[in-house]
């Protein structure tokens, strides 16, 4: 079965192959099919936006192939679930990941440790050959870090401290990233949905 994933992020991508890989499906790129859908994210929830990309692809493919697509973000309790679903418009959609987490911690230099919670949400949407739409929520609890640290990962990474591993998500490596993180537990909260959606 080809899913194809509504995404040009190049890091997110890599990311979710890794943590799809062994489950037996084919996984491209809108791109690689030739789709040129850019809708405009404008729902309220993860869970929404995630489903306005994957309809947008649905629209324009073959209808013979699953259609996926995530919306992700950081939730920081202390400024209100700021920046949530506006995460990757924070600041502008061209600026850096290393001025955007700098003036967080800015926000946040004077918040106490005990008040320093945040979590990564990720939504997964998919669109089956049927037309029937599917959503799914994960999360991976943790906390804002003091610091920029690691350079593993991408966007928030550095910033988000796991007490689990007493480092931040850029500092452990994608394996067991993989395994916690709120992509990885969507994804695979997905791909349980389709395995009992889909004639297999």
């Amino acid at each position: 079965m080809k899913i194809i994933f509504a995404t040009g992020n190049k890091n997110k991508l890599n990311e979710i192959r890794a943590i799809m890989d062994g489950y037996g499906f084919d996984i491209v790129t809108s791109k690689d099919e030739g789709i040129a859908a850019d809708p405009e994210e404008n729902g309220e929830s993860f869970e929404a936006n995630a489903l306005i990309k994957a309809k947008a692809v649905y629209e324009l493919s073959d209808r013979r192939s699953v259609v996926m697509a995530d919306d992700s973000g950081l939730c920081i309790d202390a400024l209100n679930g700021e920046p949530g679903i506006y995460s990757a418009r924070f600041m502008g959609h061209d600026t850096s990941y290393d001025i955007k987490n700098a003036e967080l911690l800015k926000r946040m230099m004077n918040v106490p440790e005990e008040e320093r919670s945040a979590r990564f949400v990720c939504a997964v949407a998919a669109v089956l050959p049927c037309g029937r739409e599917v959503t799914v929520c994960e999360a991976m609890e943790g906390r804002i870090a003091h610091s920029i640290a690691g350079e593993n990962g991408f966007g928030y990474d550095p910033i988000f401290f796991l007490p689990e591993f007493g480092r931040t998500s850029a500092e452990v490596s994608e394996q067991a990233k993989n395994l916690i993180s709120h992509r990885g537990k969507a994804i695979r909260h997905m791909l349980a949905v389709l395995n009992e959606e889909l004639p297999l």
